[in-house]
């Protein structure tokens, strides 16, 4: 069982990236997904989730109307597109197998850097 978040890098503000969370060795369409961050010096914050039962999602304020996260069932993934990325959006981003921090399952996370 295993869970991969791939997809971060250096972009500059204003651009966008797409984060993709994949499964192996399970379903994930069986499980809410949560999106996470953790910035330097900061505690971890959950950023966005989708739910397991109806596809309802979850944003933090900070990212409403940039982020967008979705599920795609045929390839066991679920993204997080990034647009209009600000500075204080660097960060390390870990996906789960839940929306709160008692997630069963987690994801090496990937490093997202926005600087000019």
């Amino acid at each position: 069982v295993q869970l991969q978040a791939s997809g971060g890098g250096l972009v500059q503000p204003g651009g966008s990236l797409r984060l993709s969370c994949a499964a192996s060795g399970f379903t994930l369409d069986y499980y809410a997904i949560g999106w996470f961050r953790q910035a330097p010096g900061k505690e971890r914050e959950g950023v966005s989730c989708i739910s397991s039962s109806d596809g309802s999602t979850y944003y933090v304020d900070s990212v409403k109307g940039r982020f967008t996260i979705y599920r795609d069932n045929a390839k066991n993934t679920v993204y997080l597109q990034m647009n209009s990325l600000k500075l204080e959006d660097t960060a390390v981003y870990s996906c789960a197998t839940d929306c709160t921090m008692a997630a069963d399952y987690w994801g090496e996370g990937t490093q997202v850097t926005v600087s000019s």
